[in-house]
């Protein structure tokens, strides 16, 4: 899963709380992005900072409650995509997460 923030302090803060809600077994914090975007009609340039959460499926509807409370965007990304794992990788996530 994957979403985006506007700075490394944000990204810091929700990856934390992802953590100790044991949504994800691992958040990786990836700086240095600059998205191209319309919003509201404007075409916008801004630098950013993707958050690709380690999870499984059944996180998903806590992810997203997690994130109407407090992801900073209005219309935040959230991008799942389906992956398979080795056995060993899995079951350590599997332990992971609640």
């Amino acid at each position: 899963m994957t979403t985006t923030l506007g700075t490394p302090a944000d990204a810091r803060a929700l990856a934390r709380a992802i953590l100790q809600r044991r949504l994800a077994a691992c958040v990786q914090v990836e700086e240095g992005l600059t998205s191209f975007y319309r919003w509201q009609g404007k075409e916008c340039e801004d630098a950013e900072v993707r958050l690709t959460i380690k999870t499984l499926p059944h996180c998903e509807a806590g992810l997203l409650a997690l994130f109407a409370e407090q992801h900073p965007y209005e219309v935040p990304q959230f991008l799942c995509m389906r992956m398979r794992a080795s056995e060993a990788y899995l079951a350590w996530a599997t332990g992971e997460v609640l």
